[in-house]
């Protein structure tokens, strides 16, 4: 037990290491302006047609679900209340950080370990370019930047997944269900999702660039990295989003 809390100490002391290192770069780095805004559409923008599909899917099912039981009290006009809070608050930003984490953090962990093993990362440091900079940089700041705008995207097609239920059970006009919406959603509902979101995109990027630099063993090192970068990510997505949810209804009544 104490060797296994000892490694995890070890491990979180690593990813702090790299996420600092990140920071300095994005203050005093080199801007890589023109690689981090290819990063943001090959991380992000291209994941559009999946967000889309799970949002849309999100909102139908918390449609059906809340139309159930809020039909049993007659209160079937406030399935709009319920779907947008729930999308804005926690679903938005968990499903689309999952999303991504399976999608780009992936993609960024074969990336970066497949450079590793072939050796291309000390070719870098060989040139003089740190591959923290050059590599782990412009992925973060994509992620940082990029997810907030896929959560409102996906919120946004949730609503109107919980509008086509509205619509097709409960007969609720479009201005209705829209009315409904609006007026049950508060400015913290919806800067709680983006902080959110935020932070789990720092994490996405963190983690999955350092298991790409810690990969080592060749094709099978590079295999265990990414299983490593996602599972890991998922696991420290769920821990802050219990905390900062816990921390948001603590501070923001």
């Amino acid at each position: 037990m104490i060797a296994g809390l000892k490694e995890l100490l070890v491990y979180f002391g690593k990813i702090a290491i790299l996420f600092f290192e990140i920071i300095h770069y994005i203050l005093y780095g080199k801007k890589r302006i023109r690689n981090t805004v290819y990063q943001m559409i090959t991380l992000g923008a291209e994941g559009l047609p999946i967000v889309s599909l799970i949002a849309l899917f999100t909102g139908i099912i918390m449609g059906f679900q809340t139309s159930y039981q809020l039909e049993k009290i007659s209160s079937g006009i406030h399935i709009a209340s319920l779907v947008v809070l729930s999308l804005t608050r926690e679903l938005g930003p968990m499903l689309t950080s999952l999303i991504v984490a399976g999608r780009s953090g992936a993609s960024i962990s074969a990336e970066i370990s497949s450079m590793k093993v072939t050796e291309q990362i000390d070719a870098l440091k060989s040139l003089g370019t740190d591959p923290v900079d050059y590599l782990a940089t412009p992925k973060f700041v994509a992620l940082v930047l990029t997810l907030p705008l896929l959560v409102l995207y996906s919120d946004l097609v949730g609503i109107l997944g919980g509008y086509i239920v509205g619509a097709t059970k409960l007969n609720i006009s479009f201005n209705l269900y829209m009315r409904m919406t609006i007026e049950s959603l508060h400015l913290k509902d919806i800067l709680t999702g983006l902080v959110k979101a935020g932070v789990f995109g720092a994490i996405i990027g963190v983690v999955c660039c350092h298991e790409g630099f810690s990969s080592k063993g060749g094709a099978t090192g590079v295999g265990k990295s990414v299983i490593n970068s996602v599972v890991r990510s998922f696991l420290l997505i769920l821990t802050a989003d219990c905390i900062l949810t816990a921390l948001f209804y603590l501070l923001i009544p």
